[in-house]
């Protein structure tokens, strides 16, 4: 009998482990359920920092005085355009921001119109900047593109550069510059449709960006705004202008959407990089 209750027994034990598909199903069902307060609880716990983290953060423009004027640096995935005539500094002011990505370990992106990859890298070479390096490093992208390019890309909705910027993790761009872009369109109508379309595209991308605009511009004179440079989150003129005797580079920010920025007008000088100096003694005009 001790036997054949020791067998029962063992033969109960073992009808117990293979659990009915009804109690599985309902031992399921429990833990799942079980999952789902946790998570509830874990998302609660969390709702505070999820809203941090909605908030933008700054990117360094690379030039510590600049940053300075913008709490800090541009909001992150913002569209800032750099508009001034030619040698007034806008390739320069790009590649700062560029740089700056390299160093933080970030992979960047420089879309040229006007200078051929060859003649642009031995160009930087006076900064101290080593492009030919950090594109073997696969840090920096240089594309030669052409502006009909960039309007193929438009009507592609991205096509194959917005291929590579995903692929190779782009944080930063710089387009130099959006003038042979704008000139393709005839009318202001097309040419705001067309920059409209372009920055959308930016956004997707999730990145942050500057663009230059070639455009003579002096202290007080900006002449009419382009589409692109009422569109944008944040635009920065640069001034080459004629004091006395000599031309002399200075910088105002006119808006920074998000941004306490600074009014005053600085003066720059191009060293190795952007050197702001100080301000001109005249304040902007009010928004």
């Amino acid at each position: 009998m001790v036997e054949k209750k020791g067998k029962i027994k063992k033969l109960s034990k073992n009808n117990l482990s293979k659990k009915s598909p009804a109690i599985e199903t309902k031992r399921k069902s429990k833990k799942t359920l079980k999952k789902l307060v946790k998570s509830k609880i874990d998302l609660s716990k969390t709702k505070p920092d999820s809203k941090k983290n909605v908030k933008k953060g700054r990117v360094s423009s690379g030039v510590h005085a600049f940053d300075e004027m913008i709490q800090g640096g541009f909001l992150q995935d913002s569209i800032n355009l750099v508009v001034g005539g030619s040698g007034s500094g806008k390739t320069i002011f790009g590649m700062e921001f560029l740089m700056e990505g390299i160093k933080k370990g970030e992979n960047v992106a420089y879309v040229g119109f006007e200078e051929s990859k060859k003649t642009f890298f031995e160009n930087m070479k006076s900064f101290g900047w080593d492009l030919e390096g950090e594109e073997k490093k696969e840090k920096f992208t240089y594309l030669e593109y052409s502006p009909e390019k960039i309007k193929l890309m438009l009507d592609e909705g991205g096509g194959m550069i917005e291929n590579l910027i995903f692929r190779k993790e782009i944080k930063r761009i710089v387009v130099d510059s959006m003038s042979s872009f704008l000139f393709l369109f005839d009318d202001s109508s097309a040419q705001r449709q067309a920059v409209i379309s372009f920055f959308d595209i930016l956004r997707d991308w999730n990145l942050t960006s500057i663009l230059t605009i070639q455009k003579d511009v002096s202290i007080g004179n900006i002449g009419v705004m382009s589409p692109a440079e009422l569109q944008a989150d944040s635009l920065t003129l640069v001034y080459y202008q004629r004091i006395k005797e000599e031309r002399k580079r200075y910088l105002e920010i006119l808006k920074m959407r998000g941004t306490k920025h600074s009014r005053d007008i600085k003066q720059f000088e191009i060293e190795k990089g952007i050197v702001i100096k100080k301000s001109f003694g005249l304040k902007s005009l009010k928004k």
